[in-house]
């Protein structure tokens, strides 16, 4: 399970009535610390399966947001997740966090959204994440977040490049490894920096959970392979926050 450290967890409302979870330390800092926004997959409104991952992430410092988006909105959540940005972007400082040090990540579906950002800055105005991650991705399906994948995004994009880090299980039955492992290679073709990490889990494992067939949904767990697998994922988030600052 996560690292065992005060977390406060609060609710907000987006712009778009969407609901977010805010992690921040139990303790306030003394400097503003890094901010990870990590969206969740297709499952509609599916935030909370991530807390988990973001308890893991604020205990290596950094303020965590999880928000919900519909996959089965009409623009297939493109509003919910671009709006969620906004308001991170608006409240971090409010909770300790520093806007300026944002860091972009999702987990499956949410993995090229939150890639295709960082690839296409005319989404908001210019605006971009210092790093971002993708966990668990596949990169050849349509971005919820541009209605273009990530390969079609990066080959048309004329943005500097901005680290991206992804990570994946190899024991990924849902989006197969060779996925992040093709997008790493196009990555590095175009001159953008990425470091893949594989972990020896599955889809839901690297973000320490585990899928519950009864509730159709993704609980927590303490399985050896997931907790490892979270761990992993928590450290990739917090080097890419790291990585982001030092290139900016």
């Amino acid at each position: 399970m996560p690292s065992h450290v005060p977390v406060i967890k609060t609710l907000a409302k987006g712009e778009s009535g969407k609901l977010i979870d805010v992690y921040q330390p139990g303790e306030r800092p003394e400097r503003p610390l890094p901010v990870i926004l990590i969206w969740h997959g297709l499952g509609p409104d599916e935030r909370d399966i991530l807390q988990p991952l973001a308890e893991e992430v604020v205990a290596r410092g950094a303020v965590v947001f999880a928000s919900d988006w519909r996959s089965d909105a009409p623009d297939g959540g493109r509003a919910d997740l671009l709006n969620s940005i906004r308001f991170v972007l608006a409240q971090a400082a409010s909770f300790g966090g520093d806007p300026k040090h944002f860091v972009l990540a999702g987990w499956s579906a949410g993995a090229g959204a939150a890639i295709s950002v960082a690839l296409r800055p005319e989404l908001l105005d210019g605006w971009r994440p210092v790093a971002a991650v993708g966990i668990a991705g596949h990169y050849e399906l349509p971005a919820r977040t541009t209605g273009e994948t990530p390969l079609d995004d990066l080959a048309a994009t004329s943005a500097d490049p901005v680290p991206i880090r992804l990570v994946h299980g190899r024991g990924d039955i849902i989006l197969d490894v060779q996925n992040s492992r093709d997008f790493a290679e196009a990555l590095v073709a175009r001159g953008w920096p990425v470091h893949l990490d594989e972990v020896a889990t599955d889809h839901a494992g690297v973000i320490m959970t585990e899928y519950n067939l009864e509730l159709n949904r993704c609980v927590p767990t303490a399985s050896p392979s997931a907790v490892e697998g979270g761990r992993v994922t928590a450290e990739s988030l917090i080097l890419a926050a790291e990585t982001g600052a030092a290139t900016k």
